[in-house]
């Protein structure tokens, strides 16, 4: 009997309509839900028999209580880099392992992370906008070249956006949860204690796995540390960031502005308060959806499933079972 492959909710359309899919089909019987499940029941209801998950879509939570209602379960691979929609110590506990896709999508993201940069130190929203509204408002831009960017996280998205902001001419100092000389080298950066960075750095860009020590990394202490008019742009989680603490430093004037690509909640409600903010730049977390970046990530997550229907998991972020 062929294992069971369930993708439980590929809502918007991640990897419904990929060629990878077919893949699949040759080694296993996939079952694709496109919708969203009306609750919690509904989506234990569709992944009730599969060996094996495609959580295609980052905002399909897999907390305790509903992957323990999920015994057949083997493996799940992701459609991203992010693994925070899965309570990895109850995956642990039942033995069942997680694949993500670190690294593919690298150059695209980092390309987002760079493309928010550049919209928001020229205040292109803003200035949009205004001309919108009959309105021809003068406001002054920062030219990057020769500013100081602080990378906080160095992974690969890091590093590439280090690569990026390079190219135009700007200095680059970097914080991670574990420096090394080694990895200093290789970027060619200098590594400096959190607070320095903030403190000294024209435009701060996010690039961390949401973990426990990460959640709310950047908080209200954290935001005060940064330079008046410094910019702080955010592609890595929105809990990375204090939102209520973003948007006080906004208002007051302290920040010169924020790019997001993530946030607290999604999908963004209506009436989240950062949207009342002047001096945003903002995207719904699509940092990776370009063609390229799309099928990178199906590719990855498809690739991750079959080196595991060969007793081979690669990419694993659980300890294997014994």
């Amino acid at each position: 009997m062929k294992p069971v492959i369930v993708i439980p909710a590929d809502e918007p359309v991640q990897i419904g309509d990929s060629p990878q899919l077919d893949r699949l089909r040759e080694a296993a019987e996939v079952k694709l839900y496109r919708d969203r499940p009306a609750s919690s029941e509904e989506l234990v209801r569709r992944v009730q028999e599969a060996d094996v998950m495609i959580n295609s879509r980052g905002h399909v939570k897999w907390p305790a209580e509903l992957l323990s209602q999920l015994p057949r379960l083997k493996m799940m691979s992701t459609c991203s880099i992010g693994t925070d929609s899965i309570d990895l110590q109850q995956a642990t506990r039942q033995g069942v392992i997680v694949s993500n896709i670190p690294g593919r999508t690298a150059p695209v993201v980092a390309e987002h992370a760079f493309a928010l940069m550049l919209a928001l130190a020229k205040r292109t929203a803003f200035q949009t906008a205004e001309l919108k509204a009959g309105r021809w408002t003068k406001r002054e831009n920062m030219l990057l070249g020769g500013k100081t960017l602080g990378v906080i996280g160095t992974g690969a998205i890091g590093a590439a956006t280090v690569r990026l902001a390079r190219a135009i001419g700007m200095r680059v100092v970097a914080w991670t949860f574990h420096p090394t000389p080694q990895r200093a080298a290789e970027l060619g950066v200098e590594f400096v204690e959190l607070d320095e960075l903030l403190s000294t750095s024209d435009v701060v860009s996010l690039h961390v796995r949401l973990t426990a020590d990460s959640r709310h990394l950047i908080g209200r202490e954290q935001l005060a540390r940064m330079k008046p008019g410094a910019l702080l742009v955010n592609t890595a989680r929105g809990d990375v960031v204090d939102t209520q603490a973003l948007i006080e430093a906004l208002d007051s004037g302290h920040l010169g502005g924020a790019a997001l690509d993530v946030f607290d909640v999604e999908p963004l409600p209506g009436d989240h308060p950062i949207l009342r903010c002047e001096q945003v730049v903002l995207t719904p977390h699509a940092a990776d959806q370009t063609p390229e970046g799309v099928e990178l990530l199906n590719q990855g997550a498809v690739e991750n499933v079959l080196a595991y229907l060969r007793g081979e998991p690669r990419n694993v972020v659980t300890p294997r079972p014994a």
